[in-house]
């Protein structure tokens, strides 16, 4: 560089913005970002050692990207080379990494490769640059305001570390505001300016967080404002006071800087918030994020497309209303425009908001799934069209005309024959659909009832000799059986509940230490280790049996993520610690968390047993179980009407099964939610308890029949055995015929307690 270019470059620094001039030149004037730049950081160590490697800077506008390029730039030995992405190109590539490689020959001497706005670059410009990053030809640093994870070639990222840099606080703006008004050389310190608190504080605030925004706003102020008419003439300049009202501090900043870009992070940020506040019923978020996108110049049409796929997706059949509302807004903001339409924009917003909410219609592409996954059955042939070919084949023949019966409805099959009883429409308890979930349950009872009915017509021959379609059914088939109770009753919702406010009650965190009481099926050990990644889950197994299928469904897991299945059960506990087969874990002597599901059931003295198991608590650990409250089970003779019988025998019935819940000799049924909760407190536990009424729907077929009035000999006491002490088997049999009469095929609501417990640790 000669004497002329020297100059003229010292020239456009003195002419240049305050903000260009105000740039911090070393580690120690750089202000903010102290989450990657702060003492012991790994950016500020590698760049403190001149160790630097490929690095690429990404936040918003103004957050100091390129400044902390340019601090780089003075505390390295290396050779420094700038481009801008948006002014250069492939030969400036070329031309930066001949002269890398002429300084690496000819000095020893390092190059770093400074591209500011890299996401500017094409793809092909990208592509040139990563062999020269790759071979270590430069050191490369990109600044982006664009996410690099989409916006820059992934090779190049694989080669770069990622410093995401955040919005400066308004401490960090202030600083660099005070700095700029008393630093003599770059800034106005040898100025005399009085600047109000007030003032001060508008020009942080609204730059939000926009360190450029900041000083160009403060030198548009200084620069616009004169000394006070009272000035002396004879009055240096520089000893002139330059005084920034609030008045003229929001004449140089006026509007706020929104961080938004329609095709960027922070349309997609900002779009993703909106339609999860909506979700969440929550009108004052979705209010507040829309306007944002509304103040930065986002289209309404696309606000309005994102709310009707709202209407369908995540309110649907709880207010079939919502999507006319939304279209109806959409309407007339065509009719309308800005600025009044904003009236629209807000009542859809509002609307969806607070209206409640389904997302039953994801039944369709449960639907959808099936018919990827599963063998076409066909059409039934009653489904099938009657017009073409009804005489040649019988399509048609045996469908039932609704319109023809009472309320339009008649029970008939409609699904294919291996869907029978398949649910895919789930009606939620929220707003219309809470009105009409009764009777579609209603009505898939109806057809379940008349997909198992057991008499049919006989099966004979019409008259074109094609064989009568009929469903048929074997209440002996267990497999059968299993399908259709889990069908009608939706058990696995129930569960999945249930297992999460156990999980949810024990408050664990990604490091807890968790023993699940009484694994079984493992219904909460493996979302225990998926809520525990950092920690560690041990099982119980009561039974080789389950330990084996826990293993092997471990297998299917990382080693390290594997729970460790111990068989024997809670109150072996003390036996397991004592154990020195090889192949059994370790159990740690206390654990953060102790779940269960029905793991008191079988114990005699439930309060003893609770107060053995908080020894192998941590300090603050905490017991969380799910309990069913047997002594609250279903009545059987609640099911049915009994004024067929006389009056001595249904007293005598009622009498013999309220006699098994009075057994004080039955683990199962000696205890009630009252009597624990004293005794524990007695005890001096704290306890936070829940009890919970539901109900599932329960198929009763021959088989469950069957169970109930099993002769003698069962591996457990059926119904009838129990009432044997009360009732003759004669008396027994009239009950059975009964039952069968009023229940068979029938869905009936099976009604239950659930005893939530948590036990806290505190030592």
């Amino acid at each position: 560089m000669n004497l002329f270019e020297q100059a003229q470059k010292d020239r456009q620094e003195k002419e240049s913005p305050l903000a260009a001039r105000m740039r911090p030149r070393t580690l120690d004037e750089y202000i903010g970002q102290e989450h990657i730049v702060g003492p012991g950081r790994l950016l500020r160590r590698a760049i403190q050692a001149d160790q630097l490697g490929s690095i690429i800077l990404y936040g918003p506008p103004g957050t100091g990207k390129t400044t902390l390029a340019k601090v780089i730039s003075n505390s390295t030995n290396s050779h420094f080379i700038t481009l801008n992405a948006v002014l250069s190109g492939v030969k400036d590539i070329r031309e930066a990494v001949a002269d890398a490689q002429e300084r690496a020959n000819l000095y020893a001497q390092r190059t770093t490769l400074f591209i500011d706005e890299v996401h500017r670059f094409n793809k092909a410009q990208q592509d040139a640059l990563l062999p020269w990053v790759e071979n270590g030809t430069v050191i490369f640093i990109g600044a982006t305001t664009e996410n690099p994870y989409f916006e820059v070639n992934k090779a190049l990222v694989s080669r770069s570390r990622i410093f995401q840099l955040l919005p400066l606080q308004p401490d960090h703006i202030r600083k660099i505001i005070l700095q700029a008004l008393h630093n003599s050389e770059r800034g106005y310190g040898k100025l005399h300016i009085e600047i109000d608190d007030d003032a001060l504080d508008h020009l942080v605030n609204v730059a939000n967080g926009d360190a450029r925004a900041a000083l160009n706003a403060l030198e548009l102020a200084v620069e616009t404002t004169g000394p006070p008419a009272s000035q002396s003439a004879s009055q240096p300049v520089s000893q002139s006071p330059i005084h920034i009202t609030l008045e003229i501090a929001e004449e140089s900043i006026q509007q706020r800087a929104v961080l938004y870009d329609k095709e960027g992070d922070y349309h997609f940020d900002t779009i993703s918030a909106f339609i999860k506040s909506l979700r969440g019923s929550d009108p004052d978020a979705a209010l507040y994020w829309m306007a944002k996108m509304v103040y930065a110049g986002e289209s309404p049409r696309f606000i309005f497309r994102r709310m009707i796929i709202f209407a369908g997706e995540d309110i649907g059949m709880a207010d079939p209303n919502a999507i006319s509302v939304a279209m109806a807004c959409a309407q007339a903001f065509e009719y309308v425009g800005l600025p009044e339409g904003r009236f629209h924009l807000a009542e859809a917003a509002i609307y969806l908001a607070t209206a409640p909410k389904s997302n039953s219609a994801f039944a369709f592409f449960d639907a959808l799934t099936h018919v990827k996954e599963e063998a076409d059955s066909g059409v039934p042939n009653h489904l099938r069209d009657a017009n073409r070919d009804k005489e040649g084949f019988g399509h048609g023949e045996g469908y039932l005309y609704p319109h023809a019966y009472r309320d339009h409805w008649v029970a008939q099959q409609y699904l294919p024959t291996s869907l029978q009883g398949k649910l895919f429409y789930q009606p939620s308890d929220q707003g219309y659909e809470a009105r009409i979930r009764h009777e579609v349950a209603r009505k898939r009872e109806a057809q379940l009832a008349a997909m198992l009915a057991q008499e049919v017509d006989s099966p004979g021959h019409d008259a074109a000799g094609v064989g009568i379609e009929v469903f048929t059914f074997s209440p002996d088939d267990p497999a059968r059986e299993r399908w259709l109770q889990r069908t009608v009753s939706n058990a696995g919702a129930h569960l999945g509940q249930l297992r999460d406010r156990v999980l949810d009650n024990a408050r664990l965190s990604r490091h807890s230490l968790v023993l699940d009481l009484k694994a079984g099926s493992g219904l909460l050990t493996w979302e225990a280790v998926r809520r525990t990644p950092e920690g560690g889950v041990y099982a119980l197994a009561h039974s080789s049996r389950d330990a084996e299928a826990l293993r092997q469904m471990a297998a299917q897991l990382n080693e390290l993520e594997r729970p460790f299945v111990v068989e024997g059960t809670a109150a072996q506990l003390p036996e397991l610690y004592t154990r020195s087969a090889d192949n059994l874990p370790q159990l740690p002597q206390q654990f953060d968390a102790l779940v269960g599901h029905n793991a008191l059931l079988e114990q005699p003295a439930k309060a003893a047993f609770i107060g053995m198991l908080r020894a192998h608590l941590l300090p603050a650990g905490r017991l969380s179980l799910a309990e069913r409250i047997a002594k609250q089970n279903q009545r059987l003779y609640n099911l049915v009407e009994l004024a067929e019988l006389d009056a001595d025998l249904c007293s005598r019935l009622q009498q013999a099964e309220e006699a098994i819940y009075a057994d004080d000799d039955d683990p199962l049924v000696n205890w009630d939610a009252p009597t624990l909760i004293a005794a524990l407190e007695k005890e001096g536990m704290t306890v936070t308890h829940q009890i919970e009424n539901d109900a599932q729907q329960v198929q009763i077929t021959e088989a469950l029949l069957a169970r109930w009035f099993a002769p003698k000999g069962a591996a457990k006491p059926s119904y009838a055995q129990h009432l044997s002490a009360y009732l003759s088997p004669a008396e027994i049999d009239q009950v059975a015929t009964l039952f069968k009469r009023q229940l068979l095929n029938k869905t009936i609501e099976w009604k239950a307690q659930t005893l939530y417990l948590q036990v806290e640790n505190l030592r």
